[in-house]
């Protein structure tokens, strides 16, 4: 008779311990063991152990099935792993991590990459096999809006499966109408007013209302009209991804050298001065005819500003031109740091309004929430559970089709928080992601590449740059690392089916199978395959981190960051004023609703899970656990320097803390 020692763990979810009987049954290469039951009640937090005997040696154990069936009540259960000691004393480990629902039987593998005989691989081919074809029944894709990348094909979070949900605690504390019903209060008095502010101050008055969060919000009320805080926000910003150096400028861009001489300062010229590296452009020609929508019956305004910005022998960066058209003409005057107060003031915030859109659909939405998204359900629809790169990925994508998905019910929807906020039609929204996807490479979704393209390799003082290449660079190491442990050569790479399948789902459904972005559509060398990872791990942590949890900080302040224009741009210089900035500005009521999505998309949740924290321990084998440790430790490191920068800082860049980057897009 063989005895096998199996160890049974539930997890540590507050609701993951079931009153259904659960049993197990073990399946080896030479055999399998008749049905155990475990128990009936199962806690959670709690590990259950149990005696499997078989009339004889099942040979290696190569999966368990998992049985759960109820005899009243439904009662989810959730697995966090099963350990088999065999008779000789080979310990078997099956990371699990997953809810059992109804009447159901799971099988989990083995969890090393161990070389397996012919009889073993037969076994798990078909195991694999269904695992699949089971996910790509529970993951469609659909067409949220055209030129969009594609998405889940559920219209509800209450249709998701229950391994993709928000836990019980997230649920608890995301809780949409609590939240709202909160901000409400913190913003008693000014819900009410669809009215013009009444002077600048008044919007600082609402930071007392928001618990401690008005540190930062207060240094951009005092420091907004500053031309150095314009500049420095294209650098460390909610939207560090579109500036880049100027080498020529655009002939749509007609600024001369008399216009930005005083700017330049000293003995040189504007051509002398792009030459050495030290001129740069924002353009927002993607806004160019984007439909603009209504608010209160009232037409809002979009513009499609060019912004120069000059570096100076101080290091920092100032706006020095400004075209608030694509257009140029005697309607479309370039505005200088030389006019009048209000005239350059409102110019800027013209741009600021601009940069409010770009940042929130293209930078936030596109380039981190919908190509995350993309990414997770190829992995779901491609990968096993057991393969390694799925063990790699899947905490990476802990909560997005959640928060994805809620996000299409209450705040990209029509009449959601963003269309009754913002100066977009829901048509414009739209058409302006779909512009943005048109426009996404493969190298601006690369750091290194991104950066270096941009010609933005020398600028002092840019803290996303030195933060982000330092977070991509021990991303990279780590991927690197685990690619050479189970791969070992290109040529395993290239003979991956499951690997291949994964990535051309993503082109086809993610990049809607563009070739021009330069995105692969397989992936044949270790090389690529570590690039391409790299890419999809610091898009879902760091990169969503960057441009998400700043927004509350630098959008509360209204002038900043509105999310709409009343007036149209100013066609001719002299006229503007406080009280045509403040007519232009969105009116209190509707700052109110973007506020409510700013306070909601930039909270720490309780179970948030921060880049390199892995609870669910997928990988059993030494190697990968020892690059996971040398991981986190080079995260402490990168940590440990930005705390030390920031303890010196005036207004610190705090958003790509390795402390404070979650793994995941979650919120």
């Amino acid at each position: 008779m063989a005895v096998y020692k199996v160890q049974v763990a539930t997890g540590d979810i507050s609701e993951a311990g079931t009153t259904n009987c659960i049993s197990i049954t073990l399946v080896g290469s030479q055999g399998e063991s008749s049905r155990t039951t475990i128990s009936c009640l199962l806690l959670p937090r709690t590990e259950k152990h149990l005696t499997v005997r078989c009339a004889r040696d099942l040979g290696p154990i190569v999966l368990v099935r998992l049985h759960k069936w109820r005899l009243f009540l439904e009662d989810a259960w959730f697995c966090r792993d099963v350990r088999v000691t065999a008779p000789d004393g080979t310990l078997y480990r099956f990371p699990c991590y997953l809810w059992l629902e109804g009447v159901t039987t799971v099988e989990v593998r083995e969890g090393s990459a161990k070389k397996l005989a012919d009889d073993e691989l037969e076994m798990l081919r078909e195991h694999r096999r269904k695992e699949l074809q089971a996910r790509q029944a529970a993951f469609r894709w659909k067409n949220f809006a055209e030129g969009w990348p594609r998405c889940l094909n559920v219209d509800s979070v209450l249709e998701l499966d229950s391994n993709v949900q928000f836990s019980c605690v997230r649920a608890t504390n995301f809780n949409g109408l609590l939240i709202f019903q909160a901000a409400t209060h913190l913003l008693s008095g000014f819900l009410l007013r669809a009215t013009s502010w009444s002077s600048l101050d008044e919007m600082r008055s609402i930071f007392s209302r928001t618990r401690g969060r008005e540190i930062v919000p207060e240094y951009v009320a005092r420091h907004w009209r500053e031309d150095d805080f314009f500049g420095y926000q294209f650098l460390n910003g909610n939207n560090p991804t579109v500036l880049r150096r100027c080498a020529a400028l655009p002939d749509k861009f007609p600024v001369t050298p008399e216009m930005v001489a005083g700017s330049l300062g000293g003995d040189t010229s504007l051509d002398r001065e792009m030459a050495e590296g030290r001129i740069f452009i924002v353009d927002y020609e993607i806004l160019e005819d984007i439909p603009a929508g209504t608010i209160h019956g009232r037409r809002q305004h979009v513009a499609a500003p060019l912004c120069l910005l000059h570096q100076g022998a101080d290091g920092h960066l100032r706006p020095i031109a400004i075209q608030l058209s694509q257009r140029p003409g005697p309607s479309s005057p370039i505005f200088l740091p030389t006019d009048a107060e209000w005239d350059w003031l409102l110019a800027k915030t013209w741009v600021r309004n601009a940069d409010f859109y770009s940042h929130q659909l293209l930078a936030h939405l596109l380039r981190t929430h919908l190509l995350a998204e993309a990414f997770a359900i190829a992995t779901l629809r491609q990968l096993p559970s057991c393969h390694p790169l799925f063990k790699l990925l899947i905490p990476h994508f802990h909560l997005t089709l959640h928060i994805n998905t809620l996000a299409r019910s209450v705040l990209i929807n029509p009449g959601g928080i963003i269309d009754r906020g913002s100066g977009l039609t829901h048509e414009g929204l739209q058409l302006l992601v779909a512009r943005g996807l048109a426009q996404v490479t493969f190298a601006s979704l690369c750091v290194p590449e991104d950066l270096g393209q941009r010609g933005l390799g020398h600028l002092p003082q840019h803290h996303y740059r030195e933060d982000a290449l330092r977070l991509w660079g021990a991303i990279e190491s780590f991927v690197s690392g685990l690619v050479s442990f189970y791969y070992g050569g290109d040529a395993a790479v290239g003979a991956d089916p499951e690997l291949q399948a994964w990535a051309l789902e993503i082109f086809t459904n993610g990049f809607l199978g563009r070739a021009s972005s330069g995105v692969p559509s397989s992936l044949q060398t270790m090389a690529a395959l570590t690039k391409f990872l790299t890419m999809v791990i610091f898009t879902c942590s760091a990169q969503h981190a960057a441009v998400n949890n700043g927004q509350y900080d630098l959008g509360a302040f209204v002038p900043n960051a509105p999310s709409s224009m009343r007036h149209p741009p100013p066609a001719a210089k002299g006229k503007a004023s406080l009280q045509q900035l403040l007519d232009t500005l969105p009116e209190v009521d509707t700052t109110a609703h973007i506020l409510v999505a700013l306070i909601l998309l930039s909270s720490r949740l309780e179970d948030a899970r921060f880049l390199g924290q892995f609870p669910e321990q997928r990988f059993t084998e030494a190697e990968p656990r020892r690059l996971i440790r040398r991981f986190q430790a080079r995260l402490e490191e990168i940590r440990e320097g930005i705390e030390e920068r920031n303890h010196r800082a005036a207004l610190r860049y705090n958003y790509l803390n390795p402390g404070e980057t979650e793994n995941s897009v979650s919120i």
